[in-house]
């Protein structure tokens, strides 16, 4: 069977898909994140499962893993290349964002700029966040009325579609599917996320207000600052 190994080609293995040593990692307390999970457990044998936070440190069992598959579902941890070469056959992730939205924040800056469409990416992982080549993409319009909330649910039945769709692809021994999309701008950082956060009172109305809308998500995440002091928005 072929299968293509993140951005160098074909390479071929004898070894059943089935049989892959497989390292699963994804958002903690999600239930599109369950899903595959209790799919990669029922598919794979002793599969390698962490689940977390950002602020979760990866532990030895994951950094010193070394396998076949390795697979990042709608999680936002930045892995060393070290990991990712450990994976002989792929390492693949499950982006939230289209390719115009790399990084952090992808669906509130799509929000903040009033995005016509957006959508969600499957593609191999470099060291550098979302620069891979990408494997597969879907998209769907955003409408006037969504928010980041409702926009993230449908990226994440997108994700859960696509990821069924590559695994399915790739337990008949079938290759990756590779696109001709790009990646069209760097990624967003934590920085800049935080920053359009920020509400200052020199801010016009309407600026407020697309800021706000940009990053509610459950809850308000806007905030202000007089001195040393943090002030963050409530209903």
């Amino acid at each position: 069977m072929h299968l293509q190994k993140r951005d160098t080609g074909l390479e071929e293995t004898k070894r059943k898909p089935a049989d892959f040593r497989v390292l699963f990692l994804s958002k903690k307390d999600n239930e599109y994140a369950r899903r595959a999970e209790d799919f990669i457990r029922r598919t794979f044998t002793n599969p390698v499962i962490f689940e977390g936070g950002r602020h979760d440190t990866l532990p030895d069992e994951v950094l010193n893993w070394k396998g076949d598959l390795m697979i990042s579902f709608i999680s936002s941890w930045i892995y060393p290349q070290s990991l990712l070469d450990s994976a002989s056959v792929a390492a693949i992730n499950f982006h939230p964002g289209s390719p115009d939205y790399p990084g952090t924040g992808c669906t509130n800056f799509a929000v903040y700029e009033g995005a016509k469409e957006y959508g969600i990416t499957c593609h191999y992982m470099n060291a550098a966040v979302d620069s891979g080549n990408i494997i597969q993409v879907k998209k769907f319009p955003v409408q006037e009325n969504d928010t980041v909330y409702s926009i993230t649910q449908h990226c994440y039945h997108l994700i859960e579609e696509s990821f069924y769709e590559i695994m399915e692809l790739m337990l008949k021994g079938e290759p990756i599917p590779a696109t001709d999309e790009h990646w069209t701008r760097k990624p967003f950082t934590r920085k800049q996320l935080n920053e359009l956060c920020h509400i200052r009172p020199e801010m016009s109305e309407e600026e407020i207000e697309r800021r706000i809308k940009a990053t509610t998500y459950k809850t308000h995440w806007a905030f202000t600052k007089i001195g040393r002091h943090i002030f963050k928005l409530q209903d």
